[in-house]
């Protein structure tokens, strides 16, 4: 592979794995995960599906309440260490 690929061009392959892996990754887990897409024929036939119960599970994912918890600031400490009078 040396032969074909330069040294310089593996940072990018890596963002470019990288990328891929999470694209495949949100992929999936919208296909198995999201209540809106239907794989089972028994759900694509049926014309509103009547599971809020699954879609409130799915929108409200453990990341997002952890989230909740926490204060809006991107940098907290620097935040702090600017906005407070000595």
């Amino acid at each position: 592979m040396g032969r074909w690929v330069r040294p310089e061009v593996y940072p990018l392959m890596a963002a470019m794995t990288f990328v891929t892996s999470l694209c495949a990754f949100q992929l999936t887990r919208n296909m198995f995960l999201n209540p809106e897409v239907r794989i089972n024929k028994a759900h694509r036939r049926m014309a509103v599906l009547e599971n809020e119960e699954e879609g409130e599970k799915y929108a409200e994912h453990g990341l997002r309440k952890f989230l909740r918890t926490r204060p809006p600031e991107i940098m907290p400490t620097i935040n702090r260490f600017f906005s407070q009078e000595k």
